[in-house]
C-alpha cells in the first residue's frame, strides 16, 4: 500500500510540476456589468462567506464590475454553470475541472494556491482514507496500516466529482486491490454503489468533504474519504503526525455546523494522498481578454497573498479560505497542463 500510494505521489507531482504555467488564452467574451462565481459546496457554507466575500471584492476593484456568488449544495451543480456560461468563473477541484473544460473548452485554469514554498512544486493538500479512533486496529498492519479490510465496509465518498473525495481514493483502492485475484476486473466504477457482490456493502456520499465526515462520525459509514483542507477549520490534531497514517484528529469545542454536535469526536486516517491543489478557473467565452487579465493580476498580487481573509495566518483564530502557515502561501497562475497528472489517474 505505501508503494501504491508513494508511486501515485511521485506520478502528480513529477509530471504537474513539468507542465509548469504560462499565459492561457482568453476568448474575446463579451461586455457585462456582472460576474458571477460559482463555489463547490465545501466553500458554499456560512464559515467561508468572509472569504468568498473578500474574493468578489478583490474582482470588484480590478475589473470595476459587480460579483454574484452561486454557492452550491452539490459538485455537479458547480461544474455545470461554469460549462453552461451561468458562471464566469469558478472554485474547483482538479477533476470537476477537468470535467468542465472536457464540457466547454473555453473553461480553463486560471491560479491554484501555492505550497509553503510558494511555487507550484508542493501546491497539494491531502486525501484521507478514515475511520473512527478505536476501530483503527482491524486496519493495522505491522508497524503501518493497510486498506485491505476495506473490502465489505460502508464507505463514504464524498461525490464522484470530486478529485480527492473520489477520484484519488477511488483510483488507490483500485491499483491495490487489482493485484489480488479476487479483484483483478475491479474498475473504479464498481465502487460508485454498494450491495450484494459489490465492493462495499453500501456506498453514502457526503455531497461534501464535511458531510463525508458527519457520515463517518455518526456511524453511518465504517470508512470515509474526504480532504484536509475542507475540514481543516473544524478538526485539531490529537494525536500522531498530520497528514501522516496513524494521525488522529478531533472535532473542536465550538465547531461550526455540520460538527456542532460532534465535539470531541475522533477519527484516525489510515491513507493518506497527496492531491492537485484546486484552481480558480474561468469561462474565456463569457470574460473579456481584458478582464481576465485584470482578474489574474489582482489574484496573484502580494495584497491577495497578505489578505488575512483569504490566507490566514498560522494559528489565527479567524476562518479563511486558505491557512498561511509557512508565509509564503500564494496564487499562482497555472495552465491546463498541469492537470494532466489527475487526467491519467484511473486510465
Amino acid at each position: 500500500m505505501k508503494k501504491t500510494w508513494s508511486l501515485i505521489l511521485t506520478g502528480i507531482l513529477a509530471a504537474a510540476v513539468a507542465a509548469g504555467c504560462s499565459t492561457t488564452e482568453a476568448g474575446s467574451g463579451k461586455g457585462k456589468d456582472t460576474l458571477t462565481i460559482a463555489w463547490l459546496p465545501n466553500e458554499s457554507g456560512e464559515d467561508m462567506k468572509t472569504s468568498r466575500d473578500e474574493i468578489g471584492a478583490m474582482i470588484e476593484r480590478a475589473t470595476g464590475k459587480k460579483v454574484e456568488h452561486k454557492t452550491t449544495t452539490d459538485y455537479i451543480i458547480a461544474v455545470e454553470s461554469i460549462a453552461n456560461d451561468n458562471a464566469d468563473l469558478a472554485f474547483l477541484g482538479a477533476e470537476g475541472y477537468i470535467q468542465a473544460h472536457d464540457k466547454n473548452q473555453k473553461v480553463l485554469p486560471l491560479v491554484v494556491p501555492s505550497g509553503k514554498s510558494g511555487t507550484l512544486e508542493d501546491a497539494v493538500y491531502y486525501s484521507w482514507l478514515n475511520v473512527k479512533k478505536g476501530k483503527e486496529d482491524q486496519y493495522k498492519s505491522g508497524d503501518g496500516f493497510s486498506i485491505d479490510k476495506i473490502a465489505g465496509k460502508k464507505f463514504s465518498f464524498v461525490s464522484n466529482s470530486s478529485t480527492s473525495g473520489f477520484k484519488v481514493p477511488s483510483t488507490g483502492i483500485v491499483s491495490h486491490f487489482s493485484k489480488q485475484d479476487a479483484f483483478k476486473s475491479l474498475k473504479a466504477e464498481d465502487l460508485l454503489e454498494g450491495g450484494s457482490g459489490k465492493f462495499f456493502s453500501e456506498v453514502l456520499y457526503g455531497g461534501s468533504h464535511q458531510g463525508s465526515a458527519v457520515n463517518l462520525l455518526t456511524g453511518k459509514a465504517d470508512v470515509a474519504a474526504f480532504c484536509d483542507t475542507c475540514v481543516n477549520n473544524y478538526i485539531e490534531l490529537a494525536d500522531g503526525e498530520k497528514n501522516k497514517p496513524g494521525a488522529v484528529y478531533k472535532v473542536k469545542q465550538g465547531a461550526a455546523e455540520p460538527f456542532n454536535t460532534l465535539e470531541g469526536q475522533e477519527f484516525v486516517s489510515i491513507a493518506v494522498t497527496p492531491v492537485l491543489n484546486a484552481p480558480f478557473v474561468i469561462n474565456t467565452g463569457t470574460v473579456s481578454e481584458e478582464d481576465k487579465n485584470k482578474i489574474l493580476a489582482a489574484f496573484t498580487a502580494a495584497e491577495t497573498a497578505s489578505n488575512p481573509k483569504i490566507f490566514a495566518p498560522k494559528d489565527s483564530k479567524e476562518t479563511a479560505l486558505y491557512e498561511k502557515a509557512s508565509g509564503d502561501e500564494k496564487f499562482v497562475q497555472v495552465e491546463d497542463a498541469w492537470f494532466n497528472p489527475v487526467r491519467e489517474l484511473g486510465k
